[in-house]
């Protein structure tokens, strides 16, 4: 049998647990807790969302608990946690409602991974601390989506300006935000303050869908009332969206353009290229005229030429272009466009004309032709030059590209050498560029020659001296072209220089006495007469120092020979007493005779031995028989003449002393 007490005892512990239950929510007897939770929480979708609930009081023991407030305002829980012991130990009710589920961390915080749009709630944290008091507070989750760039489809018809109402111009769709983005519509750049009502002018409408994703997709279509200025215009829209604390983004869709049929309103005609700044084209060139109407879309011209009072189609096309190729001058005259509008209003000029002149010039007429020879110091008649072409073209007179005056008529007076060359007559049109044409004639000037000597070069400083080399030129000029010859030979071909109708010849030679004398002479000549100029050098010194040395020269190889001569004369002497030295006074050797030395005496006794044929060929080692002569200047000073030696000429010996003198060996009579 239990002790009266244990009955109460046991029966009395549930009921101690509910009196302080009872105690913590009576509102006599709760105390105060403080919590700090975010009352709002934003972050973009797909971010981690940590929600925190802090006791502030320091509080032994309490229970925390996470609370989901639905669209509906009932509360679930999703997780709760105890605090004890300074730990706090909690678990996740709801795992399941939620991929990936909620999670509490070791600090009570609730975690969301990966929010989305679906976690867009109102969360509740609850803390109940006994006795000290229950206390709550709720944070709201907002979570942002940056929608996709907008999409916007025009309007792809041709749309009519003549329309009264407002036409639908382009849609506009942004996908997949949270919040619903704002969409807005733009012209040229400009943002069009569009009203959403109904009206003639302009408006817009709006529709927004919930995705399967539970994320925002905004419509909008476009109205608008169009004129003509919308033809070159460009439209675009824009989706504006919200971002965490209190950031916007935009996003701008491509530029698109509209298609308008309006009715042409002005219409230009004009000359394309080429055309000059009065309207003028030159025959032979194509020429393109241009026609455009403002009416879209384009619309058919008509060309034609009027000409007697009649129009006369040449040509129909959309484009508004007339081509005329190689243009000839009877295509001058009216030409007109036409731009068939049948839209157009009624006082909407759609002719227009314009005046094609085309310029001309005709190859130029002389009074001469082509070449015009007349005599030296004569007078010419008037020389005319005759243009014809539109405009009126300006005749120019130039001579070897050097100006010389205006108009057509040219005359030349007093004809010198000077007047020959060739003279350009020019017309040109200065209204019409790069049109003009010429005609030229070439004056002769028929005359004896005229000559005109250069100087010498080079300048003496001291006068000339034999050898020196000088060059010498001569020009001429005349016609027939002259003929240029010199007194000594070398002298150059004529070429031209010097200016037109001049020809030259140049002549290098060495100064000698003789030019010093007589001088060079060149003379230039043709069927009309010659002159002729002489080069004067006056005294020429002789060149001394080359003159000895052509001396010495002389007398070195004079010397040489008769060394060789001796030499020889000597190998055939060999083995004989007394040759091959000086003759001693006195009487010759035994077995040889006498010579006398007199005048009278023979020259092939007294003078040089010439080798010859005569002697034969010796036998023996002496022997040279097929030797040429030989000249010996030894005396015979070793008795009988020498084998296969024949004196000298008698006319040769005596030429040899003068042809020594005349070289300056100064040798005297040979002994």
């Amino acid at each position: 049998m239990e002790p009266p007490d244990a009955g109460i005892g046991a029966r009395g512990a549930p009921r101690l647990l509910w009196l302080a239950f009872l105690l913590t929510v009576h509102p006599g007897v709760q105390a105060e807790v403080h919590l700090s939770v975010p009352s709002l929480v934003e972050v973009m979708q797909g971010e981690l969302v940590t929600l925190d609930c802090t006791v502030l009081e320091n509080l032994d023991q309490y229970m925390l608990e996470w609370f989901l407030t639905d669209r509906s305002g009932t509360r679930h829980r999703l997780a709760s946690a105890e605090y004890r012991n300074s730990k706090l130990q909690g678990s996740v009710d709801d795992s399941e409602s939620r991929s990936p589920p909620y999670q509490l961390d070791s600090q009570g915080r609730l975690v969301l991974a990966e929010a989305n749009v679906g976690d867009e709630r109102d969360y509740g944290c609850v803390v109940k601390a006994g006795a000290a008091g229950t206390a709550e507070a709720t944070a709201s989750l907002r979570v942002f989506a940056k929608p996709e760039p907008p999409e916007v489809s025009p309007n792809k018809g041709t749309l009519s300006v003549m329309e009264e109402l407002a036409q639908e111009i382009a849609t506009c769709t942004s996908r997949n935000g949270n919040p619903a983005p704002q969409i807005s519509w733009y012209r040229d750049g400009q943002h069009l303050k569009v009203p959403m009502e109904m009206n003639q002018d302009r408006y817009m409408t709006s529709r927004t869908v919930r995705e399967a994703s539970g994320l925002l997709s905004l419509t909008s279509t476009l109205y608008l009332r169009l004129h003509k200025k919308d033809r070159n215009a460009s439209f675009h829209c824009a989706a504006q969206y919200n971002l965490p604390s209190g950031r916007h983004g935009r996003l701008d869709s491509p530029t698109f353009h509209l298609t308008l049929h309006y009715p042409t309103e002005h219409v230009q005609f004009w000359l394309g290229s080429p055309s000059t700044t009065e309207g003028w084209v030159r025959e032979g060139d194509s020429v393109h005229m241009l026609c455009q109407g403002d009416g879209s879309p384009s619309p058919e011209y008509i060309f034609f030429r009027l000409q007697n009072g009649e129009e006369q189609r040449v040509g129909v096309n959309l484009q508004g272009n007339l081509t005329l190729t190689s243009v000839h001058r009877n295509q001058s005259g009216t030409y007109a466009c036409s731009v068939e509008d049948y839209d157009a209003e009624d006082h909407v000029q759609l002719v227009k004309t314009l005046q094609l002149r085309v310029a001309y010039l005709d190859p130029l007429e002389l009074s001469v032709e082509e070449q015009l020879p007349v005599f030296l110091n004569s007078s010419l008649t008037p020389i005319h030059c005759s243009a014809h072409g539109l405009p009126k073209p300006t005749l120019h007179w130039t001579k070897d590209s050097v100006p010389l005056g205006d108009g057509p008529t040219l005359s030349i007076s007093d004809i010198t050498f000077d007047s020959a060359g060739t003279y350009l007559c020019e017309a040109s049109t200065p209204t019409v560029p790069l049109l003009s044409r010429t005609r030229s004639f070439r004056l002769l000037v028929q005359g004896s020659p005229e000559l005109k000597p250069l100087e010498m070069e080079p300048k003496p400083k001291d006068g000339w001296t034999e050898g020196d080399e000088v060059r010498l030129a001569c020009s001429a000029r005349g016609y027939p072209e002259p003929t240029l010859t010199w007194s000594q030979r070398g002298g150059t071909p004529p070429e031209p220089s010097g200016g037109p109708g001049w020809v030259s010849s140049v002549l290098t030679l060495k100064v000698s006495s003789a030019l010093g004398r007589e001088g060079v002479s060149c003379e230039a000549s043709n069927v009309h007469g010659k002159t002729s100029h002489v080069f004067h050098f006056g005294t020429v010194a002789p060149q001394m120092a080359q003159a000895g040395v052509a001396v010495m020269a002389v007398a070195v190889s004079v010397g040489l020979l008769l060394l060789v001569v001796a030499a020889f004369y000597c190998m055939r002497r060999k083995g004989r007493p007394g040759c091959c030295r000086r003759a001693e006074k006195g009487a010759p050797p035994p077995g040889e005779p006498e010579l006398s030395h007199s005048a009278s005496e023979r020259p092939e006794h007294t003078g040089l031995l010439i080798g010859g044929a005569s002697g034969g060929a010796r036998s023996g080692s002496g022997g040279f028989g097929d030797e040429k002569p030989s000249l010996d200047l030894t005396p015979w000073t070793c008795g009988t003449r020498p084998a296969g030696l024949r004196p000298l000429p008698s006319a040769a010996y005596r030429a040899l002393p003068s042809f020594l003198h005349r070289h300056g060996l100064g040798l005297g009579r040979v002994q």
